[in-house]
């Protein structure tokens, strides 16, 4: 019987809400006027995710034979989903806070997070071929990989930052501010784990 071959359009279509997502929160933290559309654009993509996942789980338990084992579809699309669910949560810290202006290294954090989403497109749409595409894709997971030290790095600076901007003043805007880096970081880290499960989903049916 052949395989249904349905999981990888969606796969591809949740893959698409996180550069979606990522676009918005790159221009969230670009402040100002823009920062509450942003935040709902977040919202709507993460909800447009949720209903994609939702498929993929319905599809697991009424498809006969899958692509690859059902445990690894239902933990990639659950960690592609933590991913976007991260950068809702980012968004909702922010507008909790009330927060309208951020620091450097919060944007090139974003900027990361926006070049990880546009791998793991990649990466996703190469699961259909994997055979023929295991060099790239582990290439693309080593990128990633590189790209979440990068963030660690920018996550400590910017967090030594703020803490010499604000250490004889304003104790809350340090707390705000690391609360908003800790979500930036946790975004990243989503996406090493999507890169990692997908290696692995490689390593296991090549």
């Amino acid at each position: 019987m052949p395989r249904e071959e349905k999981f990888f359009a969606l796969f591809n279509a949740h893959a698409r809400t996180l550069v979606e997502g990522a676009i918005a929160l790159r221009d969230l933290l670009e402040g100002g006027p823009g920062v509450a559309e942003a935040c709902r654009r977040i919202v709507a993509h993460e909800n447009q995710a949720d209903a994609i996942a939702r498929d993929v789980l319905i599809g697991v338990r009424r498809t006969f034979i899958t692509p690859f084992d059902r445990g690894d579809i239902k933990d990639l699309i659950g960690q592609l989903d933590d991913a976007i669910d991260q950068m809702q949560k980012t968004a909702k810290a922010i507008t909790l806070f009330e927060v309208a202006s951020f620091e450097l290294q919060m944007r090139q954090m974003a900027d990361i997070i926006l070049r990880c989403a546009e791998l793991t497109v990649e990466a996703v749409g190469l699961l259909g071929s994997m055979r023929d595409s295991q060099a790239r894709i582990n290439a693309i997971a080593e990128e990633i990989t590189r790209l979440e030290e990068q963030a660690d790095e920018l996550n400590d600076h910017g967090i030594k930052a703020l803490y010499l901007k604000h250490k004889g003043g304003d104790a809350m805007a340090f707390i705000v501010g690391n609360e908003i880096y800790d979500h930036l970081e946790k975004v990243v880290d989503r996406f090493e784990d999507v890169a990692n499960r997908i290696s692995g989903i490689v390593i296991e049916q090549v």
